[in-house]
């Protein structure tokens, strides 16, 4: 049950204050640390080209102003952010929720930073939940009742990927005339669209999921049959990590999973992900570049997890139908671009589960591959509509 505070959800003032915060502790660092790097550098070398042994006024000097600047700078950053938090504590403000641009942003800072927002400033992590017209639907039958007038008693749950929320399903409408959830309905399946902080672990949020999803079975009005689940890029690895989470329930929901779409996940793992940490890595080993490094060390655990994906100790659901669907931005897979690339963000051999040297995620899968396409357009392809309705009619 969410709390009255978290319910009337962050504003513009929490958003503002977290900017602030950044400001100061990623920016500023970064460029006071980089200034004095350089400094201690270019003075280091005229101390041994001269043979001095100590600072010169001229460096002294340089020192105390820069210092006097910089901590005055964050000082005024600082008091910026407890200020803003003191007036967001009131509910000042527009509501992020209210305005799509707020919305982005708000599932954008929770993808790049959402296990730090949970910890130190819960007012703008995202709650996993149910969403119905840009609002949380709460898991209980009054609730589900009236936003589902018309339940199926077969439920199709979508999940969103990195940096997404709810509203990634609606990428490309206009283009493609029709969405995946409007899809399902034409199939007979009620869609269930979900958003989560994407920032958590793979796992905590598998955890979280598995209890979301054996709340809504149980409260679905008129019961539930069969239970189909799509997810898009980390989302389908957050779907396979619910699954995997051992219960006591006597009627888990996983035993009405019949069918399972992945579009575009990085089960083995993505490569960006991997480089931004040797990036990271690299830019660390000199303090002239450190400050930068310490910017991409911002990113959350939910980022990380994506480097290896999720290992063969989560196996599919034995009952389950598996469709795993890949993108590449050329016509053939096996194009040189294509390997190297695949859909910008994940690999083929990722998308598939397929690697040398390791068995198979998923043995007895169907895949799809959707060519000249990126990660993004998964989320709305023609292809893929047209895959669903032979998958799930």
């Amino acid at each position: 049950m969410q709390t009255a505070r978290t319910a009337a959800g962050p504003t513009v003032l929490d958003a503002l204050s977290l900017l602030s915060e950044v400001a100061d502790e990623l920016v500023l660092r970064t460029v006071r640390d980089t200034h004095v790097a350089v400094l201690d550098r270019v003075h280091g070398l005229g101390r041994r080209a001269t043979g001095a042994s100590g600072r010169s006024a001229g460096e002294a000097l340089h020192r105390g102003i820069a210092a006097a600047v910089y901590g005055g700078l964050g000082a005024g950053l600082r008091a910026a952010s407890r200020g803003l938090d003191r007036a967001a504590a009131t509910g000042r403000g527009p509501r992020l929720e209210d305005d799509v641009r707020g919305r982005f942003l708000s599932a954008a800072v929770n993808g790049l930073i959402g296990d730090r927002l949970q910890q130190e400033r819960p007012r703008l992590a995202i709650p996993l939940a149910v969403r119905v017209g840009g609002r949380d639907v709460a898991a209980e039958p009054v609730a589900l009742a009236a936003a589902f007038p018309e339940p199926r008693r077969r439920v199709a749950v979508l999940l969103h990927g990195l940096c997404e929320s709810d509203a990634a399903w609606q990428v490309h409408r206009t283009a493609v005339g029709t969405t995946y959830p409007q899809t399902l309905v034409e199939l007979g399946w009620t869609p269930v669209v979900l958003r989560m902080n994407s920032g958590l672990p793979l796992r905590e949020n598998g955890v979280a999921l598995t209890a979301l999803l054996q709340t809504l079975v149980d409260a679905w009005p008129g019961g539930v049959e069969q239970v189909a689940l799509v997810g898009h890029s980390m989302g389908a690895l957050v779907m396979r990590a619910a699954g995997a989470v051992a219960t006591d329930v006597e009627a888990p929901w996983t035993r009405l999973v019949t069918d399972v779409v992945s579009l575009g996940a990085p089960h083995l793992g993505a490569p960006l992900a991997s480089y931004v940490g040797h990036g990271s890595a690299a830019l660390g080993r000199l303090p002239e570049s450190a400050g930068f490094g310490r910017i991409l060390d911002w990113r959350s655990v939910g980022v990380h997890d994506l480097v290896a994906g999720l290992a063969e100790d989560v196996p599919p659901l034995p009952e389950a139908r598996y469709r795993l669907v890949s993108a590449t931005l050329t016509r053939s897979p096996r194009h040189p671009v294509g390997a190297v690339l695949g859909d910008l963000l994940v690999r083929q051999p990722s998308a598939y589960g397929r690697t040398r040297g390791r068995p198979d995620l998923f043995p007895d899968a169907e895949t799809l591959h959707v060519p000249r396409a990126d990660h993004f357009d998964l989320l709305n392809h023609a292809d893929v509509h047209a895959a669903l309705r032979r998958w799930l009619a």
